[in-house]
């Protein structure tokens, strides 16, 4: 462990701050950054949830005998009189892709070392990241008033509920942390936190974690809204 060494007006103890930067980003592990290497194991651990429950889905909407509600009727939005299927849906995910495009952006100017430039983007990306959470919180309030519910469904199969909100609010708990996470680092590149180190590699994980969500997204949206 590195760091028995301290400077001058640290507020942590010399162990603690070796502890901290071992664990950030100071040391390598198979060719990689220790912080990079350990976002992948993160995000592999968290691909065996995300596929556990899709193959848990796809097992209960195969091997019910109640039917199972129809996407385009149960997403519909309703607009100028009409039922428009998935529009929301559409809008949620345009929003999500988006955000990898600001993210890649971001990741871009970090290691140009425009930290400016780096911090707007990564507020814009946490920005559409929040906005497709506040959409999905009304997708969410708009079921709920229809009757569906984690144990019951009045427009067919009663697991639909339970898969919906489950599926979902997992993606939702991981955009919404993502976002946390986006802002803390955005606030800490503005501040030039790691101008001083001359490491932006913090930036990079953050996408690396961001662009996992949007992947996983899609996975969601064709298993659950299209099939």
């Amino acid at each position: 462990m590195s760091g028995s060494h301290s400077e001058p007006g640290s507020a942590l103890p010399n162990d603690l701050r070796g502890l901290v930067a071992d664990w950030s980003a100071d040391r390598q592990a198979l060719g990689v950054s220790w912080g990079k290497a350990m976002m992948w194991i993160f995000l592999l651990s968290d691909t065996f949830v995300f596929g556990s429950f899709l193959t848990g889905y796809m097992t209960v909407r195969m091997s019910t005998t109640v039917p199972w509600p129809n996407p385009s009727e149960v997403f519909a939005l309703h607009v100028g009189g009409a039922n428009v299927p998935l529009l929301l849906i559409a809008i949620m995910t345009f929003v999500l892709i988006s955000s990898s495009g600001t993210m890649a952006m971001a990741v871009m100017r970090g290691y140009a070392r425009d930290r400016e430039n780096t911090a707007r983007l990564m507020f814009a990306t946490a920005l559409l990241g929040a906005t497709f959470v506040g959409m999905q919180a009304f997708e969410w309030s708009k079921l709920i008033s229809e009757g569906v519910r984690p144990w019951g469904n009045p427009m067919g199969a009663a697991q639909f509920g339970a898969c919906f909100f489950m599926i979902t609010g997992f993606h939702g708990l991981h955009v919404s942390i993502g976002v946390i996470y986006l802002i803390i680092v955005a606030l800490k590149v503005r501040r030039g936190d790691y101008e001083k180190r001359g490491d932006y590699q913090i930036v990079e994980i953050a996408g690396l974690y961001w662009h996992f969500v949007d992947l996983v997204w899609v996975f969601i949206f064709a298993f659950f809204y299209l099939w």
